[in-house]
């Protein structure tokens, strides 16, 4: 099963369509989603360690993998190829 950590943002626009791309993409790949705030201490040690420059941040498995506007395309290529 692939561990998805998505770092959001209070009143984030982006953040929320990632999370609806995720929902839909969680059974045809077997997610186990998490979300984490990103103002808190595992949000903000979790952004600093990816680089991401802004909300949503999504980290696939321990690695970062994308930042801002999540691409569903993008993202169904890269768990497909995991």
């Amino acid at each position: 099963m692939t561990e998805v950590v998505l770092l959001t943002k209070e009143d984030c626009e982006l953040c929320t369509r990632a999370k609806g791309v995720l929902a839909r993409l969680q059974p045809e790949f077997g997610l186990r989603l998490r979300e984490v705030a990103l103002e808190s201490e595992e949000g903000r040690s979790l952004a600093a360690g990816s680089g991401a420059l802004f909300p949503p941040v999504l980290v696939v498995d321990g690695r970062p993998l994308f930042y801002g506007r999540l691409s569903e395309k993008r993202l169904r290529k890269a768990l497909a190829s995991a």
